[in-house]
């Protein structure tokens, strides 16, 4: 029998998810490609035939999302499979115009096909859009968690932009695990907060092997999920947060609105920094596309280590990479940082960009006056340290989860910003976990 040939269009991550789970015992298939997009310096390598099974020998070659057409008429691609997330719906349909124009068929999968089954009670945290406040809602979670005596593991969506081999099964418990695997700025981002609060989070490529890992020490597994892509593992509880500062998005992004409409709760989250106009937008969206679900409303109000470096001071604001990228946030913690302890003046960096970060900027326009931490090599890292040297600022603000101090070398004075979760009024978070461990007998 003739083999269907698959290309699947991915950014290391939900494409090798989906190919472990759907197509890597699969004889009637043959994946002939992924192709790479949004994340910088990852295509040209190979998924390797360590992972990619006895069906393929040889690996599987990873090319830029750039030469898709004409790799559908080199190999004769039957399918296409869009494997990415946190897009615009106009981009998804695009690379649907893209695909069939080249004579192959379009496909998104779902849960159906790509959701795997624990042993352990699953708890999914997703969001509608990047930066919309998952990792303070996954953090607050575990911790609540932490204090009724349960061992909470966490599993993050997949940031394999090294070695695929080696990062197959990655656990992090301590700060020396992500020297350990060399992680980039934007894995320890997600990483790093959930070790310093005394919990095990695990990543990798391989997501079944991690989940039969991870359920060796969990009583609960906490799905923390990435950019805005439903979860990888059937959840006993799935909670989506909703960013009104960007309203709309929720019901016009995919899978945003997946992750909406499967909610069992959802957290309408910067409800301190948003309008009533744009919460009430989201409000509406909820109740058309997902009646049933609990609400949560709840702020993320800020925590500044020294705010009289910011008071009339010229700042650069440092925020989280992905979040300004392809998240397309106009502003984050630092810029509220600076306006609430009145800095003079938002110094504007893109005089004073070094190296690749001129790319980023041409790639999103629409950045403006803040700083993307970019670090997913280490010449990105140079880049940004360079930037943050050059620039004619007073005080730098830290807006990223992690302290870039640790990182980098910055020979000015820098001030970090941090936010947590904080519900207002009810229901909460601590009436949905009660019902919650009820129902899975957890104590």
């Amino acid at each position: 029998m003739k083999k269907r040939k698959i290309i699947i269009i991915g950014a290391a991550g939900r494409d090798f998810h989906n190919f472990n789970a759907r197509y890597r015992e699969d004889e009637s298939t043959e994946v002939v490609a992924f192709t790479a997009a949004q994340i910088p310096n990852i295509d040209g390598r190979r998924y390797p035939a360590a992972l990619a099974g006895r069906l393929y020998p040889e690996g599987i070659p990873i090319y830029s999302e750039s030469e898709l057409s004409d790799l559908i008429r080199k190999y004769d691609v039957d399918e296409c499979v869009f494997s990415y997330s946190d897009v615009p719906y106009s981009h998804v349909m695009k690379m649907s115009a893209i695909v069939n124009s080249a004579g192959a068929s379009f496909a998104l999968l779902g849960p159906k096909e790509t959701q795997l089954k624990s042993s352990k009670p699953v708890i999914s945290v997703c969001a509608v859009r990047t930066g919309s406040g998952k990792s303070q809602t996954s953090r607050k979670i575990v911790q609540m968690l932490m204090k009724r005596g349960l061992k909470v593991v966490a599993i993050r969506h997949p940031m394999p932009y090294g070695d695929l081999v080696q990062q197959k099964v990655q656990r992090f418990a301590t700060i020396e695990d992500l020297a350990h695997y060399r992680c980039t700025i934007e894995e320890m981002e997600e990483y790093e907060p959930h070790i310093s609060r005394g919990n095990v989070i695990y990543a990798g490529v391989d997501y079944e092997a991690i989940l039969r890992q991870a359920e060796k020490e969990a009583d609960v597994i906490l799905w923390d999920g990435g950019n805005n892509d439903f979860s990888f593992y059937i959840p006993d509880l799935q909670i989506t947060v909703a960013d009104p500062l960007r309203a709309g998005n929720e019901v016009s992004f995919y899978p945003g609105e997946v992750c909406l409409r499967t909610a069992h709760v959802i957290i309408i989250n910067k409800i301190d920094s948003s309008s009533p106009e744009q919460i009430q937008i989201v409000r509406e969206n909820i109740a058309r596309t997902n009646p049933s679900a609990t609400v949560i409303e709840a702020a993320s109000p800020i925590i500044v280590d020294r705010p009289e470096l910011i008071r009339g001071k010229r700042v650069l604001c440092v925020e989280d990479g992905p979040t300004l990228t392809h998240g397309m946030m106009k502003f984050g913690a630092g810029v509220v940082a600076a306006r609430k302890f009145q800095a003079s003046q938002l110094i504007d960096p893109r005089p004073f960009l070094s190296g690749g970060l001129t790319q980023t900027f041409n790639t999103y326009p629409d950045i403006g006056t803040l700083l993307p931490a970019m670090g997913y090599s280490d010449m990105q890292k140079r880049d940004l340290e360079d930037t943050i040297n050059r620039t004619d600022c007073d005080t730098v603000i830290i807006a990223t989860p992690i302290d870039l101090n640790r990182i980098i070398h910055i020979k000015k004075p820098t001030v970090r910003v941090d936010y947590e979760l904080q519900e207002i009024g009810l229901p909460n978070l601590e009436e949905v976990l009660e019902d919650f461990c009820k129902r899975k007998g957890l104590s």
